[in-house]
């Protein structure tokens, strides 16, 4: 089966709708729009598949009724826009849904939401009773709680969290752009990619920022997409405009090929979706055995700690040049590991020979993750380019928040296959 034919058959599905699939080039929110896509998504559920929304658009749905004149820039309104939107949206949400006799049920997520394990869990609970209930949940970040610090970008990332969170067999995305190109098609000369497998499909590929009507950007959709794909979640990006046809039979669009196999829910909660309550630092043999070897990490591979965590937490662990190199649960509080440093597990006390990080506790970062890539932003006040590596930043899915959020504020990003520090030649190559 081709990945096109596995999203054609899928028998539960997420569907991202972006703020511009939603508005009139002016910003106008569109109810019309919005109505034809969801006559779209009702013929994919009469078909028989399940089908959560997650939409953008809130914050656009509250400008006109507060005779705002653009879309606002400071976060004040920018919440109280949402506050009145999210009230518009989701009422626009019903009364194309009750058309067809359909009930439509509203689930507002944060970042937090998500990265805690009990509302994790919470909103897991919720979107799958709603489906039992054969109510349409129409998922939306809470932007009048959230801040820009926690955002998860335009909805994207949201998207990728929750067709997991579900257990969705696939994701589409749609917008105001007909897939994934090597460059700005409104430039010319640019040429689409209708299938991504693997890193060398993106060598080369420049994603740009959002728009003025919404947060995200390709930069956004691209790592979300690539985040879901980790997952085992194949991926459609495509236009809005094409919504039915991609949800027909997907042969429009970009698609991602998912890894073989599906990802636990409690791997992908370390990988990406929980919270980071601090750091350890590895020396080079503490990486070597916990990238390429698959080994716990011994406290005698730990030169520093960093940030308050508990037994439980999530942490990332560090190269020595403080490259994340892994996520994991760690066994110790901090404070008591800052009292085992370097030390080898016979000299240490009974109840302390444990490993820090047990094996099966920790995600390490696959050279999938985005491919170790390089993202060159192109400032905008500035002819000169913003190299991550210059900054000693490197990208990966589990920080395509912070992806989103320089797309945002600086331009575009260029994506080049680049070697992932503590990986070989041999392993970035390996099948997913």
């Amino acid at each position: 089966m081709t990945h096109r034919e596995a999203i054609r058959t899928a028998r539960s599905i997420v569907v991202k709708v972006g703020t511009t699939a939603l508005t009139t080039p002016s910003g106008v929110f569109d109810v019309g729009r919005l109505a034809t896509l969801a006559d779209a998504i009702e013929a994919r559920m009469k078909a028989g598949s399940d089908v959560v929304i997650v939409s953008s658009g809130a914050i656009a749905a509250g400008i006109e009724p507060l005779k705002l004149s653009k879309r606002p820039a400071d976060l004040a309104t920018k919440q109280a826009a949402a506050s009145v939107g999210q009230v518009a949206l989701v009422n626009a949400w019903n009364t194309a849904f009750a058309r067809y006799e359909r009930t439509v049920g509203q689930v507002l997520l944060t970042a937090h939401d998500i990265s805690m394990r009990a509302q994790h869990t919470n909103a897991q609970r919720t979107l799958d009773r709603l489906r039992v209930l054969h109510a349409v949940a129409i998922v939306n970040e809470n932007d009048t709680v959230a801040t820009n610090e926690i955002r998860f970008g335009d909805n994207d990332r949201l998207s990728a969290l929750v067709a997991h969170l579900v257990g969705a067999d696939a994701l589409v995305l749609l917008s105001d752009i007909d897939g994934l190109y090597d460059s700005d098609p409104r430039k010319g000369g640019a040429r689409l990619i209708s299938e991504v497998s693997g890193p060398a499909d993106l060598d080369g590929v420049v994603a740009g920022r959002g728009s003025h009507l919404g947060t995200g950007g390709m930069a956004s959709k691209l790592s979300s997409a690539l985040l879901a794909a980790d997952a085992g979640v194949p991926v459609l990006l495509a236009a809005a405009s094409d919504a039915a046809t991609a949800l027909v039979d997907a042969s429009v669009g970009t698609v991602f090929a998912p890894r073989p196999e599906r990802m636990s829910a409690r791997r992908f909660w370390v990988r990406y979706a929980a919270e980071a309550s601090g750091a350890i630092t590895l020396d080079d043999g503490a990486v070597r055995a916990v990238v390429r070897q698959r080994r716990s990490l011994l406290p005698a591979g730990i030169t520093a700690v960093s940030g308050r965590f508990y037994g439980g937490d999530v942490v990332e662990l560090r190269s020595q040049d403080a490259t994340m190199v892994a996520r994991g649960v760690v066994a110790y509080d901090h404070a008591e590991l800052a009292t085992m440093l370097g030390r080898s597990t016979a000299d240490l006390p009974a109840e302390m020979r444990r490993p820090a990080v047990h094996a099966e506790n920790h995600e390490w970062r696959r050279a999938w993750s985005l491919a170790s890539i390089d993202l060159i932003w192109s400032a905008r006040s500035s002819a000169s380019a913003i190299t991550s590596s210059s900054a000693g930043m490197t990208v990966t899915p589990c920080a395509c928040a912070v992806a989103s959020k320089h797309a945002r504020t600086a331009g575009s990003a260029r994506i080049t296959a680049a070697s992932m520090p503590g990986v070989s030649s041999r392993e970035r190559n390996m099948p997913r």
